[in-house]
């Protein structure tokens, strides 16, 4: 399944399908297969860009996202609250809370992470988001997380033992080498999960 998964660059993810599913496209290059699905987190700008989801649209494209984001769109767009889920042929999409203790991305904002059950594998998209007490019934094969802590997001300690309780043995970093994370913190997360899960630190898709 990883091979499938591909890093758009910060917290921008593609999924190879079937379905083929964007997460919180952020400036993707024009040449942009349409999607079947665009997962957008919150709307905060790194994650919420109308001119990628153009980009991406095609005539049955269907966005998932919360109600404040889908106020700010139109076309195909299907609102999730936390725990609600959608299927998609065999592949079923669940929004999950995010949110940090901080202002940063205050629970009002209603963020959403997402688990994307495909092909018998979970992976759950953190999104910005603190380790959060609703995220213990979480559990994934592969976890995308942030790295680096900023904005009151999960810490480096806090993210260790969120691996260990969801029981991810793969861990794909997300949210770096651009605004928040660097690769010292790649590569921190990835000694601090040795014999735990295995970091899978990608090169960014052009």
């Amino acid at each position: 399944m990883i091979e499938r998964i591909q890093w758009l660059g910060h917290g921008s993810f593609r999924i190879e399908g079937p379905p083929l599913i964007y997460i919180n496209p952020w400036r993707l290059a024009r040449n942009a297969f349409h999607a079947d699905v665009v997962l957008v987190s919150s709307d905060q700008y790194d994650h919420f860009s109308p001119a990628d989801i153009d980009k991406l649209r095609g005539p049955d494209t269907l966005v998932v996202t919360n109600a404040i984001t889908a106020a700010q769109l139109g076309g195909k767009t299907m609102v999730l609250r936390p725990w609600q889920s959608l299927n998609i042929g065999t592949t079923r999409i669940t929004a999950i809370p995010a949110y940090t203790f901080s202002n940063d991305y205050p629970v009002s904002k209603d963020g959403l992470g997402f688990i994307v059950s495909i092909d018998y594998f979970d992976i759950y998209y953190a999104g910005s988001t603190d380790v959060v007490p609703e995220l213990s019934h979480v559990e994934a094969d592969i976890a995308i997380l942030p790295v680096g802590g900023a904005h009151g997001t999960m810490n480096l300690e806090r993210t260790v033992d969120f691996v260990q309780n969801i029981k991810a043995s793969c861990v794909i970093p997300s949210h770096w080498g651009t605004l928040d994370g660097t690769h010292v913190d790649v590569q921190a997360l990835s000694r601090a999960l040795t014999g735990q899960a295995k970091v899978v630190q990608f090169e960014k898709v052009r």
